[in-house]
């Protein structure tokens, strides 16, 4: 049998601009997705059950390892996305799921699926892993992106992370673990806004954007990364993010968060991820509904 749990992510530093190098920080989270697989004597065929945090099986089907046609399933858009990733790990591995028996694999999360914390982003890195392959090269042919949260899934804890544009997947990330604990962290709450965003069409209309001068801003985000790390107090760390968001919205044409939902709090908030509706950072508590850095950070 194996088994494996990749951890969901979030980026604090770098949204966007990490696509064109900037120096990003990110941690995993305790939240994420376990995945089982077991041999069985099924005739050639791989089973498939996907369950939610309360383990409700919310997507089920069952594919041919012959060329992982779909023979049957609960949902038809989802088992495309799996027979795609599956293809792609045998272009990777062409020994991927070469045997006569079969297979059964559940994954199951442990946080609500429509929180923006990879979802997708631990289901790569978890089939990687069983496959034996590398999950940036697997991201690249299939749901595409930065690949930091790909890194963040089996890191040990945060993260700053740089990608170089020019160099393909596989060959252009740079990954260390940085001591990222700050002093101040009893402040910090992350707050779900209710409305998942689609990271890819986000960075779709970000790539589509006129932007003036590309490497300043990756400099002025590289920089306030550097900056973070070096915080060791709210007050500092506060300017910096609010900064970070003027910067960003500046670029994307998109109010902030803060703006539009909480203009009159005293602290400062931060997208987190595609912004719209994903997670958001505040420096002290919103409401009653946040989660502290600490029960949410690996």
């Amino acid at each position: 049998m194996f088994s494996t749990f990749a951890k969901g992510k979030l980026m604090l530093t770098g949204e966007y601009v990490v696509l064109d190098g900037a120096l990003s920080l990110a941690v995993p989270v305790k939240f994420g997705q376990h995945l089982k697989v077991e041999t069985v004597s099924t005739g050639g065929k791989l089973q498939w059950t996907s369950r939610d945090k309360d383990g409700n099986c919310w997507f089920s089907a069952e594919f041919s390892l012959v060329d992982f046609t779909i023979i049957q399933t609960s949902d038809y858009l989802v088992a495309e996305r799996l027979y795609q990733l599956f293809n792609a790990c045998r272009g990777l591995n062409p020994e991927f799921c070469r045997t006569e028996e079969g297979y059964w694999l559940e994954m199951k999360a442990n946080f609500p699926l429509n929180w923006g914390i990879g979802s997708s982003s631990t289901l790569i890195a978890a089939l990687a892993k069983w496959a034996d392959i590398n999950s940036f090269q697997l991201s690249a042919l299939t749901f595409g992106g930065s690949g930091y949260d790909l890194a963040c899934a089996y890191s040990p804890g945060p993260i700053i992370y740089q990608i170089d544009p020019k160099l393909p997947a596989g060959r252009r990330e740079k990954i260390n673990t940085v001591p990222f604990d700050p002093p101040f962290k009893d402040e910090l709450f992350f707050y779900y806004l209710g409305n998942k965003q689609d990271s890819r069409e986000g960075i779709k209309h970000y790539k589509s954007l006129d932007i003036e001068n590309r490497s300043w801003l990756v400099d002025q985000i590289t920089q306030i990364t550097n900056e973070v790390l070096l915080s060791s107090n709210l007050s500092s760390f506060e300017d910096l993010l609010l900064e970070h968001e003027r910067l960003i919205s500046s670029v994307l044409g998109i109010q902030r968060a803060q703006d539009l939902y909480f203009s009159n709090f005293k602290g400062v908030i931060k997208s987190l991820g595609a912004w719209g509706g994903d997670f958001v950072l505040s420096t002290r508590p919103i409401n009653e509904g946040g989660i502290p850095y600490s029960e949410m950070v690996y």
